[in-house]
């Protein structure tokens, strides 16, 4: 079963950090920044503690799996 969460915390990193936009858009990308989650501040920054978030259980799950028993 946590070989299961592993698989699934591995794959939703993975698009997350395909789905997220550059931040190098200079002005223009004030103009036309709008996201679904709310203020653009906020939804990058839901964003950003999702994907710490994932990373943190991906290594605790890779260190368990990887550890000698």
């Amino acid at each position: 079963m946590l070989k299961f969460i592993w698989l699934i915390l591995n794959i939703f990193l993975i698009l997350i950090i395909f789905i997220r936009t550059p931040n190098n858009g200079g002005l223009t990308s004030f103009a036309t920044k709008s996201n679904l989650l709310g203020s653009p501040n906020s939804a990058e920054k839901t964003l950003n503690n999702l994907t710490w978030g994932l990373i943190f259980g991906y290594f605790i799950l890779a260190v368990k799996f990887n550890l000698p028993t």
